[in-house]
């Protein structure tokens, strides 16, 4: 009897390739797959090589860790940018949330992830080291705390407060349009938006834990 789940080895490669990235379960690696099947040799090859010449030449932005280009991302080289103000997030997915509102003129720091020790994850597996030197070296006036209202996110903005309240900064985090335990990119453009745009001192959101 012929147990073979799918009719060619080959398909079944595909289809078990695509679904190991994050939502994509076995029907639509097939769906994806079947649909691919019907490309030309130059289309498919041509998908191909965009994620393999991403891979080997995409760049992390040497100021604030964004992906880029180019050594330094185009936000960061922006004249136009208020160089003054920079908003930290967790990953790129916010820098692209936050631009998509319009609300946001500054700079941003990626982090790269959030303090979870239940994960592994500690202050040093994360760029505040780099957020720090920024603070320290660039002319700073503003640092917007923008990352997700969980257990993770606001035991990571306590973190860098306590390590950034000394410089003769102001420290803000956005406002709590957004609820507690969302993240920014499931967010809608007009709460983060305003969120942002109507952000308050860290100090009154927390100012019982100091």
């Amino acid at each position: 009897m012929n147990t073979q789940e799918y009719p060619s080895k080959l398909l079944e490669n595909a289809i078990n390739e695509l679904a190991k990235l994050p939502g994509v379960g076995k029907k639509t690696a097939l769906r994806l797959v079947l649909h691919m099947l019907k490309w030309s040799n130059e289309e498919v090859e041509q998908f191909g090589s965009s994620f393999i010449t991403l891979k080997n030449e995409v760049k992390r932005c040497k100021v604030c860790h964004n992906i880029s280009d180019n050594e330094t991302c185009d936000i960061c080289s922006n004249t136009s940018r208020d160089s003054g103000i920079i908003c930290v997030v967790e990953n790129i997915r916010d820098v692209m949330s936050i631009e998509h509102t319009h609300q946001f003129n500054g700079l941003y720091h990626v982090l790269g992830g959030l303090i979870s020790p239940m994960d592994g994850i500690g202050p040093a597996d994360l760029t505040i080291a780099s957020l720090i030197e920024r603070i320290g070296t660039e002319d700073i006036r503003e640092v917007v705390l923008a990352l997700s209202t969980n257990m993770e996110g606001e035991t990571t903005n306590f973190y860098i407060y306590r390590k950034i309240k000394d410089f003769p900064i102001s420290i803000s985090t956005i406002a709590r349009g957004v609820g507690f335990g969302d993240e920014l990119e499931y967010t809608d453009e007009i709460t983060l938006g305003r969120s942002i745009k109507n952000r308050m001192p860290f100090e009154k959101t927390f100012g019982d834990h100091q």
